[in-house]
Order: C-alpha cells, then sequence, then structure tokens
C-alpha cells in the first residue's frame, strides 16, 4: 500500500504542477473582443431593464385601473424616473459593420409558407 499511495502523491503532484502553468497573455485582437463582448453584455442588461421598467408601468397603470373601475380608492403612484430606451447596439470593434446593414430580422417577420399540395 505504501508504494501505491507514494505513486500517487507524485502523480497528483505532477499534475498540480502543470495546473499551475501560467497561458500566454492573450492578442490584441483577443483583447478587443473580449471587451466588444463585455459591451453586449453591459447592453443587454440595459436592454432588460428597460424592458422590465416598461413592464411595471403597465402593471402599474393596470393595477390604477382596476381599482378605479371597482370604486377603490388607489394609493398615489410613487413618482420614478421614465424607461430609457438604450437603443440598438453600436460595434466598437474597427471595421464593423454599421448598425443599419448588421439589423437583426425581426422575430415573427411573416408566417411560414403553406406546404405546396401534391
Amino acid at each position: 500500500m505504501t508504494m501505491r499511495t507514494t505513486l500517487t502523491a507524485l502523480l497528483l503532484a505532477t499534475l498540480a504542477g502543470t495546473t499551475l502553468a501560467k497561458l500566454p497573455a492573450p492578442s490584441d485582437e483577443a483583447k478587443a473582443k473580449a471587451a466588444e463582448t463585455a459591451a453586449k453584455t453591459a447592453h443587454a442588461g440595459k436592454v432588460d431593464n428597460y424592458k422590465l421598467c416598461l413592464a411595471m408601468d403597465k402593471v402599474a397603470a393596470s393595477y390604477q385601473a382596476s381599482a378605479k373601475k371597482a370604486g377603490k380608492p388607489a394609493p398615489a403612484p410613487t413618482e420614478t424616473p421614465a424607461c430609457a430606451d438604450p437603443g440598438p447596439f453600436v460595434s466598437t470593434l474597427p471595421g464593423a459593420a454599421p448598425a443599419a446593414a448588421a439589423a437583426p430580422a425581426p422575430a415573427m417577420a411573416a408566417a411560414p409558407a403553406a406546404p405546396a399540395k401534391k
């Protein structure tokens, strides 16, 4: 058993040394791509917050309307800042396509065509 334990310890020490090896520094292109990904993620967060703000405004308006319709006194709405649309994402990479050309197609542009009859 001591031989097996020794070999296991030696193997683990060898593997630990290889896991601590340093990776090469990222290239300028990789750094730019990482920055672009971070910017896209930040923009997606802003879009999500905008959509959440619109949904909260819709729910509050619905609650106010239903309370008024039921004849119940609804509390005065809390003043909040207006929802700010972040707009489309604009790439910061050099040589990137303009926003108008890179705009994605609408998700539900048209219903799929009916299959042809045989």
